[in-house]
């Protein structure tokens, strides 16, 4: 993957830190979905521990870069969702893999210097596993650092969050995510960005995956629906089928260019019989039940009452 150029501030003022030695014991990497955090993390903690760094880059052949690359580097982990004890992978990171963590980074360093330990999605630890790295946090060792990435950092205890330096990342200029989606070969870079509200990670992901088309198929269910043809039941089982987060995104869109619309007194594209505080409301809805979907309600109703009240 070509560099990403939003990144480039954080990145120098972090080699900064680590040129005066003045590196800090945990960092938060926090931002939307889509803005290479991960890829931050990783380009950073791998140069960290290679041995023969130029400006913080990793050289790509020393013995640690070649054991961080496999997997293998016995001073850095990732920390995500275990497995339950019936194999079912959990939806939380517990206290148990904390406690596991603190132990880790309680002993030296095999290769004499840093130790690394991600914890991803660091947002979403529960209740006791955030509890448990307090303690961490409040008495680092040496020669430790704790990197956490949250695309919802605002999940996490504000104990935790006043304990790591913030790295936030943030939308780029529509000019450099152009520029970056098409030195990666995207096509129809523009629509793309559009489509992603201008999250270029995100745009290309989705290109990837034909989202494009799928936000279309929104687009063309609800003038449908809004036309009183088809049947909201069919469309929410439809959605539910394929994606339903991602749909409810492109709806909200979608509904947010029919309010754009007629403010500029032309025809709103979904040709909806809903007034403008309707549309509105309307809008804050399918936000909420994309929210809501992620839960334990059941889908396909919390889908079917939100397009029964759109036809």
């Amino acid at each position: 993957m070509n560099a990403m150029p939003w990144h480039a501030e954080h990145w120098s003022r972090l080699q900064s830190r680590r040129a005066r030695d003045a590196m800090p014991h945990a960092l938060l990497l926090c931002g939307p979905q889509g803005l290479g955090k991960r890829e931050f993390m990783h380009r950073f903690a791998q140069g960290l521990l290679c041995t023969q760094a130029q400006d913080g880059e990793a050289c790509g052949h020393c013995r640690s870069c070649q054991l961080f690359v496999a997997g293998t580097h016995p001073d850095f982990a990732v920390l995500s969702f275990g497995l339950r004890k019936d194999g079912v992978q959990r939806s939380e990171i517990v206290v148990d893999q904390i406690r596991e963590l603190s132990a880790r980074l309680s002993m030296s360093s095999q290769f004499g210097g840093w130790q690394i330990v991600c914890i991803d999605p660091a947002d979403a630890m529960n209740a006791a596993a955030a509890n448990a790295l307090l303690k961490t946090l409040e008495e680092p060792s040496q020669q430790t650092l704790l990197m956490l990435v949250a695309d919802a950092p605002w999940r996490l205890p504000q104990t935790i969050r006043s304990r790591c330096q913030r790295i936030e990342f943030h939308l780029p200029s529509r000019e450099d995510a152009l520029g970056w989606l098409q030195q990666a070969g995207v096509s129809d870079a523009a629509a793309a960005l559009d489509a992603a509200g201008g999250n270029p990670g995100l745009a290309r992901a989705w290109v990837d995956a034909g989202a494009l088309a799928r936000r279309q198929e929104v687009r063309k269910d609800l003038s449908a629906l809004a036309a009183g043809r088809g049947e909201a039941m069919e469309v929410a089982r439809r959605w539910l089928d394929s994606e339903p987060e991602q749909r409810l995104w492109f709806a909200a869109q979608a509904v947010a260019d029919e309010v754009r619309s007629r403010a500029g007194t032309a025809a709103g594209p979904l040709s909806s019989s809903l007034d403008a505080e309707a549309l509105d409301q309307w809008y804050m809805s399918a936000n909420l039940t994309r929210e809501s979907l992620r839960g334990p309600l059941r889908g396909d109703l919390l889908l079917l009452e939100l397009l029964a009240r759109w036809r």
